[in-house]
């Protein structure tokens, strides 16, 4: 069967996470039912990422067999003709190799946090984390540094998380500020449940204050899901690339 390679951008905010589930609407179960009407018989779009409740990606990639050969770009078309309202879009569509795996063939997951640091409301940015107080980027990244490498990261994960190990290399961790803007930039080949916004509420503890930044360092050698900070809302993470070799 035809393998097709998709480059997905979402809002999460409809959503109960990418996986399909059998009560909530999904991301996935949405995209499955378009790729259904498509094609006429059951088609699977398996992601690279299961993205939690409420979380959004400019780069989320899939892959997806069909019954017959089309053009890719027949493919995107029909698909975000056939997805609509939904907040979903096919960016790209590429044929493939049958070899290709959206999730296991991936060497690398870019992840980015949206912060909005002012005590006014947020009118149109709904896709961030609202924090009013004054927040020291120099401070998160001081923090931050503790995290980066090969560790345990069990403190910055679900208890729910289904992993086999706790064990990840987090290759990239950085805290940039553009006025009243503050983003996380995280990178590794693959994170835990709940992982980056584990690490995003425990930094923004430190820039806060109520954290010193070795108290990071703390946290991630007590191999303990207490030991970690808040973790961060949803709605500011945004998956925003996938690596592939």
């Amino acid at each position: 069967m035809p393998r097709y390679k998709l480059v997905i951008e979402y809002d999460g905010a409809p959503y109960s996470g990418w996986q399909r589930q059998t009560n909530a609407v999904t991301v996935q179960e949405t995209l499955e039912a378009a790729a259904r009407k498509f094609c006429g018989v059951p088609t699977r779009v398996m992601g690279a990422g299961r993205t939690d409740t409420g979380v959004h990606a400019m780069g989320q990639v899939a892959h997806a067999d069909f019954e017959k050969e089309w053009p890719a770009a027949t493919v995107r078309n029909a698909l975000n003709a056939l997805v609509r309202p939904a907040p979903i879009a096919v960016l790209e569509s590429e044929r493939v190799d049958e070899t290709f795996d959206a999730r296991h063939s991936a060497t690398g997951r870019h992840y980015r946090y949206a912060i909005i640091n002012r005590r006014a409301p947020l009118a149109l940015e709904k896709q961030a984390w609202q924090i009013a107080a004054p927040i020291d980027v120099a401070l998160m990244n001081e923090g931050a540094q503790h995290l980066l490498g090969h560790h345990d990261f069990t403190t910055f994960r679900a208890t729910q998380c289904q992993a086999n190990s706790p064990m990840r290399t987090l290759d990239r961790l950085v805290v940039r500020r553009d006025k009243e803007r503050i983003e996380v930039e995280a990178s590794a080949r693959s994170f835990l449940h709940n992982q980056v916004r584990s690490m995003v509420g425990t930094l923004v503890e430190v820039g806060a204050g109520r954290w010193a930044p070795e108290d990071v360092a703390t946290a991630l050698a007590a191999r303990a899901r207490p030991a970690c900070g808040p973790v961060a809302p949803a709605q500011g993470l945004i998956l925003m690339k996938v690596d592939y070799a």
